[in-house]
C-alpha cells in the first residue's frame, strides 16, 4: 500500500485531482488530504461569521474525502488569502509530512491562469515543496523521525506549463469524481457539471482517453498512466 498526500489551500481544492484522489483509493491506497486553511473566506456561505464559515467548510472537506475514499482529513489553521511562504510554514508543513510519510505529494504548482494563480495556491505550492526537504532533516522534525523515502511532487497542470505532462487516466473512477463535484456544487455553487465534463474529455483526448487528468510532473517522466505511483 502507497500513501498519497494531497496538500492544497482550500476544501474544494481538491476538484481538479478527485478523479486521481479516488484511482488511488480504489487501488487500496492511503489518501490524506491535507488543507492549510479552512476556506473561510468565501462568500458562497452569505453572511455567516468566519469561525462558522471555516467550520462548516471543514465538515464540506470531510464528507469530500468519504465520497472519494481517502483515509484521512486534516485541516490547519493558515489564514484564508493571507498564506504565505515562511520558514515556520514549511517546517509546520515539514512535520506534517514527517507523520503522515507520503510516497507521492499534489499540490499547487506554480500558474499564470486566473483561479489556479490565486496567491494561497502559490504560496502553497512553495511551502509543500520545501516542505519536502525539511522533512528529510533530523533535526527539524524531531521528536518525529525524518521522511527520506522517495517522495515525487505533482502539481495541477496549467496551459503554460513547461515542466513533463502527466496524465491521469480517471475513466474509470469519473462518476466518483464528479459526485464529489456535486457535493461542493450543492455547498458552494461551484464546479459546474458541463464545465468539468468537457475538462475531463479535453484532458483526455490528447493521449487517447476519454477522461483525464493532467499533473506537472516535478521529478519524474510524463506519459499516461492509471495512477502517480
Amino acid at each position: 500500500m502507497k500513501t498519497l498526500l494531497v496538500a492544497l489551500s482550500h476544501p474544494d481544492d481538491e476538484v481538479g485531482c478527485a478523479g486521481t484522489i479516488a484511482a488511488h483509493a480504489a487501488r487500496g491506497d492511503r489518501v490524506v488530504m491535507l488543507f492549510l486553511t479552512r476556506g473561510e473566506m468565501t462568500e458562497a456561505l452569505g453572511e455567516l461569521p468566519p469561525d462558522e464559515i471555516g467550520r462548516r467548510r471543514a465538515q464540506h472537506a470531510r464528507e469530500a474525502a468519504a465520497i472519494l475514499g481517502a483515509s484521512d482529513v486534516r485541516l490547519l489553521d493558515f489564514p484564508d488569502t493571507r498564506v504565505h511562504y515562511t520558514p515556520d510554514a514549511a517546517y509546520r508543513v515539514a512535520r506534517e509530512i514527517a507523520e503522515i510519510r507520503p510516497d507521492a505529494v499534489i499540490t499547487w504548482g506554480q500558474a499564470w491562469q486566473r483561479g489556479m494563480r490565486h496567491p494561497d495556491h502559490q504560496a502553497t505550492g512553495d511551502i509543500v515543496r520545501a516542505a519536502l526537504t525539511i522533512a528529510r532533516m533530523r533535526r527539524a522534525v524531531a521528536p518525529l523521525e525524518p521522511h527520506r523515502g522517495d517522495c515525487p511532487v505533482f502539481t495541477l497542470r496549467e496551459p503554460h506549463s513547461t515542466l513533463p505532462e502527466l496524465a491521469i487516466d480517471i475513466g474509470g473512477v469519473q462518476e466518483t469524481a464528479l459526485a464529489l463535484a456535486a457535493h461542493y456544487r450543492e455547498r458552494v455553487g461551484w464546479p459546474d457539471h458541463e464545465w468539468l465534463v468537457a475538462r475531463h474529455r479535453s484532458a483526455g483526448a490528447p493521449h487517447g482517453l476519454a477522461a483525464a487528468e493532467l499533473f506537472d510532473a516535478w521529478e519524474t517522466p510524463g506519459g499516461v498512466a492509471s495512477t502517480l505511483i
